[in-house]
């Protein structure tokens, strides 16, 4: 079964760990390593043989274009993370479209191709955000990967189909939540990122084969380019969670996403949304 491999696109000053700590005022004045970490990931792909879906900040975008050429000239998929990671349920209707709007122009100028998948930033669409899906579908997106259906403490929608669904009557637009699996009545996150770096390979790699196997349903998994990066500056004045949640096993991580992409089938996520699609019609 195909799977919907992912990468959201952004530096590590960007994180929602940081939000606190750190002024999008001083974003410019701070040490970039997206540029040559998103580089590294695409040389992963190639080394893998696997193409993926580059969810993409519009600040990046306007910032290392020639990242994003690359990307699509190699044939992924370069999809849109939001302007500046700001939170969907942080924001105002028309506050979110004007910030998709900017970020599909800066992708679109750098790339050639306007984006037509969307995920937000922390995974910030639930049930704060009734009017999310709406706006997204009237600015002409085809599918969004915002919705997390677990319970965490920076976000979540624990009550959210854990598949592909059409969130607007009417509407074609498909919602791709992040993968999940239930045990032993307890739904967990897995579906990637630091949940991939901090527990056990085989933890993840069995809940892909659970959901593939079990339940017939492509996973979707993503990663950020900081997390192949231990050389990456730290910051010590984040809170201990925080530091930990980003810093650990940092090092492990690129030969653990090369034995993932392995394992499982992998491509980009408008791939995966076309088969889940025609599986709703």
């Amino acid at each position: 079964m195909l799977n919907a491999l992912s990468v959201d696109v952004e530096d590590w000053f960007q994180v929602g760990a940081f939000e606190n700590v750190i002024a999008r005022s001083d974003w410019d004045a701070l040490p970039r390593r997206v540029e040559r970490n998103g580089h590294a990931v695409l040389d992963l792909f190639e080394r893998a043989g696997v193409k993926a879906t580059l969810f993409t900040l519009g600040w990046v975008a306007e910032r290392h274009p020639s990242l994003l050429r690359r990307a699509a000239e190699a044939g992924h998929e370069i999809a849109s993370h939001g302007w500046d990671h700001v939170r969907v349920f942080t924001m105002e209707p028309e506050a979110f479209r004007a910030d998709l709007r900017r970020s599909a122009a800066a992708i679109g100028e750098a790339c050639g191709r306007a984006p037509t998948g969307y995920r937000a930033p922390s995974f910030s669409i639930d049930k704060r955000t009734p009017w999310a899906h709406e706006i997204l579908a009237e600015e002409g997106y085809s599918y969004s990967s915002s919705v997390a259906p677990v319970r965490h403490d920076h976000y979540g929608w624990p009550e959210a189909s854990r598949f592909a669904h059409r969130p607007v009557a009417g509407s074609e637009l498909i919602e791709l939540p992040v993968t999940t699996v239930e045990v032993a009545g307890r739904r967990l996150a897995a579906g990637g990122g630091g949940f991939f770096r901090l527990l056990p390979y085989r933890f993840s790699s069995w809940a892909i084969s659970r959901v593939n196997d079990t339940e017939q349903r492509p996973a979707i998994f993503y990663f950020h380019p900081w997390e192949i990066d231990p050389g990456q500056p730290r910051v010590d004045k984040a809170p201990l969670k925080s530091r930990l949640r980003h810093y650990s096993n940092l090092s492990g991580m690129e030969p653990k996403l090369l034995k993932l992409f392995t394992k499982h089938r992998w491509g980009r996520t408008d791939e995966v949304v076309a088969v889940e699609r025609a599986r709703l019609s």
